[in-house]
């Protein structure tokens, strides 16, 4: 690609054109060994004459920054590196950001993997039917939506947004059309929409505390007011919800991170006061597609009669979390706003992944995933279950738990910062996994381990917890 030189407004050409050069070579953005165009094709393009070119060339040469060659071109130097400089970062007039960034850390939960990788919200992607899903990708680029080439609708792919309806409607007993969806960039994204649609900055959203990290940040840097709400085994506490609150945010099916499920009375109590309160309640219904026992519990949206609740759902855990797909089902009066929120956070969502998922879904392929992965991780999960309770039973209790793709074990001794020193032997022995004081503000961290299932093979499972069992002795 030609190096791009601009002589607008400029007046000494050649030396204008020695300057940018040499400024890319500092700066990094032409490499030792790149190749500069050629000075005819440069003095046509720039529409000066070749000379003006020659002589900029010339200087650069003579000043070490490139090497020229008869009929082989002109190269950056290799010993144009000794020249190389760092851009000044606190020079005046640099551009600072807003003070609310430096106070928020991208996640290291998905680093590198450990050999025992105990780590949550990490889906099988080995046990993922890759084959199905590229010939889903194939078939959609045939597409009408594709071949017309032509920016899609911000509420999504119609066909998409049909087989969301139809699942969730199977699955989940979520009443809701094709028109009640809106198919974003996974949940982050559904949850920002839902915010900005809904609250002002200084408006009072209540979170669950212990909570899923990144709504709290995205909450914290759209001014909003964040208020963490404790949770016990019957989910969040409704009762010290404060005055004022305008939403919650709740994972009431498998909260994050303690992996209870929200007793009915609790969840038709959260819509009571929801009612009262006039406020509205985002629920985050993550990973509930993996049950192993015990009647499920029916999502708030289903047993919401005042159009309170939004339903926030994603493919991350059931299929692949770089797929990046998740979707809304709001009720009817938000349904515009959200759209047009959508357009203007990025329009749509690619068009080639939602067709390729709707075939994906409509084939039946989704479901056969879906019940093929539920039975592989109920195995893990009794192993881990089964382990706990009889080689861990004086170190930690579990928390019951019927869904998703992690268990909760709180401490019965050990404090949140003698588990942090257990942690980092386990990561010595190549184990993996989180802590629960990872997901509270720090005066309120409670002390125990969370046990993901969903990327560690069966058979790793006993090896791995005899290393931290080992760990929690020394």
């Amino acid at each position: 690609m030609p190096f791009h030189v601009s002589l607008v407004g400029r007046k000494n050409l050649s030396r204008e054109i020695y300057r940018q050069i040499s400024r890319a070579i500092l700066d990094g953005r032409l490499r030792p060994g790149d190749r500069l165009t050629p000075s005819r094709e440069l003095a046509q393009s720039l529409s000066v004459s070749r000379m003006t070119v020659s002589v900029a060339y010339e200087r650069l040469s003579a000043e070490g920054f490139v090497t020229s060659t008869q009929g082989a071109g002109t190269y950056v130097a290799s010993s144009a590196l000794q020249f190389a400089r760092k851009r000044k970062s606190n020079s005046p007039g640099t551009l600072e950001p807003r003070a609310v960034w430096s106070l928020i850390q991208p996640p290291t939960l998905f680093g590198r993997a450990e050999h025992y990788d105990f780590r949550t919200g990490i889906p099988d992607a080995s046990l993922f039917p890759h084959r199905a899903w590229y010939r889903a990708i194939a078939r959609s680029l045939q597409s009408r939506e594709l071949v017309r080439a032509e920016y899609g609708q911000p509420a999504g792919v119609h066909e998409l947004r049909v087989a969301i309806a139809r699942h969730i409607g199977f699955s989940r007993g979520v009443e809701a059309s094709a028109e009640d969806v809106v198919v974003t960039a996974g949940t982050q994204q559904a949850i920002d929409l839902v915010a900005r649609v809904l609250l002002a900055p200084g408006d009072a959203i209540a979170v669950e505390e212990p909570g899923y990290p990144p709504p709290r940040a995205l909450f914290n840097v759209m001014g909003l007011r964040v208020v963490g709400v404790p949770v016990d085994r019957d989910g969040i506490d409704i009762a010290t919800i404060p005055r004022g609150v305008r939403a919650v945010y709740v994972t009431p099916s498998h909260q994050y991170p303690l992996s209870v499920a929200m007793t009915l009375p609790r969840r038709q109590g959260l819509l009571a006061w929801a009612e009262r309160n006039q406020a509205a309640i985002i629920e985050d219904d993550y990973d509930s597609e993996f049950r192993f026992g015990g009647r499920p519990f029916e999502p708030l949206q289903t047993i919401d009669t005042q159009g309170r609740v939004i339903y926030v759902g994603s493919f991350s855990k059931t299929m692949l979390p770089s797929l990046r797909i998740g979707f809304i089902v709001a009720p009817a009066a938000l349904r515009d706003a959200l759209r047009t929120a959508k357009f203007v956070s990025d329009w749509h969502t690619s068009s080639l992944v939602q067709v390729a998922l709707a075939r994906f879904m409509e084939e039946g392929a989704f479901a056969r995933h879906v019940r093929r992965m539920t039975r592989e991780y109920r195995e893990r999960r009794e192993i881990i279950v089964d382990t706990i309770r009889r080689e861990f039973g004086e170190e930690l209790e579990l928390i019951p738990s019927d869904a998703g793709l992690h268990v909760t074990a709180l401490a019965r001794k050990l404090k949140a910062e003698q588990l942090v020193r257990v942690q980092a032997r386990a990561a010595k022995r190549g184990v993996a996994f989180h802590l629960l004081s990872l997901f509270s503000v720090p005066e309120k961290a409670r002390s125990g381990i969370l046990l993901g299932y969903g990327t560690i093979p069966t058979f790793r499972i006993r090896d791995g917890l005899q290393r931290l069992r080992e760990c929690f002795d020394e």
